[in-house]
């Protein structure tokens, strides 16, 4: 949430928020989960939850009747909404230095504000989140430091594997490798 030092989302759009991911986070973490973020757009309240070891169908399924269960009892938001539960994805929103730290060593895309020297896209590898300050190695101008009171908007990059080579199954060129923040099939 945005209750910690940075720019990334302002406190004000995000205040409303912060007594539902005080209500919803006990019950995640309970169930061996992290609460990784809470938004809400028009009409939806997303809840994504995130397991180092993935997330199947099962477990978003059983999270999404106790959770629902809970929002309906405690009435946090008024009005009629849709919950939704899910996992953040493999390219998922960086809104928070908390984020960010869960991202060192990824690849990610940053749009910041706008700044005299003209540049507002900066993709490369998060190197360190220090003190409100996040370092990215970039390919082409090297590591550049950013004020997270710059960014605008971030998120990490999923980076497919090779093209299969012709002629072999689809199943033969499946990755085994998991993927941080991506459900479990």
């Amino acid at each position: 949430m945005s209750g910690e030092s940075g720019g990334v989302v302002t406190a004000n759009s995000e205040q409303h928020l912060k007594p539902i991911f005080a209500l919803v986070e006990p019950v995640v973490e309970a169930r061996g989960h992290q609460l990784y973020d809470v938004q809400q757009n028009g009409g939806t309240l997303a809840i994504l939850v995130e397991n180092n070891n993935g997330l199947g169908v099962d477990d978003l399924s059983e999270l999404s009747r106790v959770v629902s269960g809970l929002l309906d009892e405690h009435d946090p938001i008024p009005g009629r909404y849709t919950l939704e539960l899910s996992t953040p994805g493999v390219e998922r929103k960086l809104r928070s230095e908390r984020h960010f730290h869960g991202a060192v060593g990824e690849l990610i895309n940053v749009r910041t504000t706008p700044e005299p020297d003209g540049r507002r896209r900066v993709v490369g590898t998060l190197l360190s989140v220090e003190k409100g300050i996040i370092s990215v190695q970039d390919s082409e101008a090297g590591v550049i430091s950013l004020p997270l009171g710059q960014v605008e908007k971030a998120r990490t990059v999923f980076e497919w594997g090779p093209a299969p080579k012709p002629g072999k199954s689809a199943e033969s060129n499946r990755s085994n490798q998991r993927t941080k923040g991506g459900s479990q099939l």
